[in-house]
């Protein structure tokens, strides 16, 4: 037996859609399927204006695009995140400034932001690891204090809430993914949430290769031209064809992904308790979407030889981010503010645990049953 540590979102419906897009000869973008996307994800979040993108790299992009970015602003973020979330803005000159996480979220940590923030900050941007949101109330007040936009790095975090708030719609702008690996997929895409409605206007700009030809299809103009820079950040009407389907079982999704988090969680607390691993913390003002269930072993070299035996009894079990200032690009176009205390050590610890729509049960009770074996337990 082998258990992949991810299996791709299928509800059953895809290849209906699919279909349907194709006869209705519009697979480009902003077909029926975008805008019923769009709508959920406005509806669902309660945000001013959702518009799904290519991906989550490109929502992060026209954040910074929307927000001037412009060479020798600094943006501060964290540095175990993905190389998307820096590279945004690094596109447009800035310089990343990288603090220190909590080790109990892997969240960026909260209280490091205000000491790292110059003249020449111009964003914040927190990443809500494991679909678990950062301390909001805190950053949001950091951000007001020093006239800073914030930009939600919400690629994991569909569905979670913080005090009651979804994730993606408590700062200025909040960037979804939905590539292959998240709980709703199509594929490679992802969506940019905007609170401000002011903002909306010219992110269809930008979006349409700087076009106002959004304008143009609502009938508020009779041709459309080039008004700005822009680009194309829009996906196939195909790839949100692919999305509906599960948007539409959303409930379905979310439900059968906690499901296996609990067990998960039920069936190694023990060895929490015992003090041989540590589990996921979930703040109590937080709820999260079970995008991943992830263990802490004791060491890097405790961790390797935990990967190596999972494998070996056919169960793939991964590592996640490389802390960013750590790599060539990070040291190019980045600095460490502070004392890395928490990144480093903490992500080397860190294990994923396959974790995907349709995870059967007894696939969960045999990967854990292998890990307290590894223990010896």
């Amino acid at each position: 037996m082998m258990i992949y540590f991810n299996n791709p979102p299928f509800v059953g419906t895809e290849l209906e859609y699919i279909r349907q897009a194709v006869e209705n000869q519009k697979i480009c973008g902003d077909g029926p399927f975008t805008k019923k996307c769009s709508q959920w994800l406005e509806e669902t979040a309660g945000t001013a204006k959702a518009l799904l993108t290519t991906s989550c790299t490109h929502a992060t992009e026209m954040a910074a695009l929307l927000l001037n970015i412009q060479p020798g602003d600094e943006v501060i973020m964290p540095a175990y995140t993905f190389v998307s979330t820096a590279d945004a803005f690094v596109l447009r000159g800035a310089k990343v400034i990288f603090v220190d996480i909590r080790p109990d979220t892997m969240n960026i940590d909260e209280t490091q932001i205000e000491d790292a923030v110059t003249e020449r900050t111009k964003a914040v941007v927190p990443v809500h690891y494991a679909g678990v949101s950062c301390e909001m109330d805190k950053i949001m007040e950091i951000a007001e204090k020093h006239h800073l936009k914030v930009v939600e790095d919400a690629a994991q975090g569909i569905l979670s809430t913080y005090k009651g708030k979804m994730l993606g719609t408590i700062g200025d702008f909040g960037c979804y993914s939905f590539h292959e690996t998240k709980n709703f997929s199509m594929g490679e895409g992802g969506a940019l949430l905007i609170k401000d409605g002011r903002y909306i206007e010219q992110a269809e700009i930008i979006r349409e290769k700087g076009t106002n030809r959004s304008k143009f299809f609502r009938g508020q103009i009779d041709k459309y031209t080039w008004v700005d820079a822009g680009s194309s950040y829009l996906p196939s009407d195909l790839n949100a064809a692919y999305l509906w389907a599960q948007l539409e079982q959303a409930d379905r999704i979310f439900k059968d992904r906690m499901k296996s988090w609990g067990l998960y969680y039920e069936l190694l607390s023990e060895l929490e308790k015992e003090g041989i691993l540590s589990l996921p913390v979930v703040p109590e003002h937080c709820t999260h979407n079970a995008h991943m269930f992830y263990v802490k072993a004791k060491s890097l070299e405790e961790r390797t030889r935990l990967i190596e035996y999972l494998k070996q009894k056919g169960i793939l079990a991964v590592f996640h981010y490389i802390p960013l200032h750590t790599a060539p690009a990070g040291r190019k176009f980045g600095a460490f503010h502070g004392e890395d205390i928490y990144t480093t050590r903490e992500s080397e610890r860190l294990l994923r645990l396959p974790m995907y729509y349709g995870l059967e049960e007894e696939k969960i009770v045999y990967i854990t049953e292998k890990i307290k074996e590894f223990y010896g337990i």
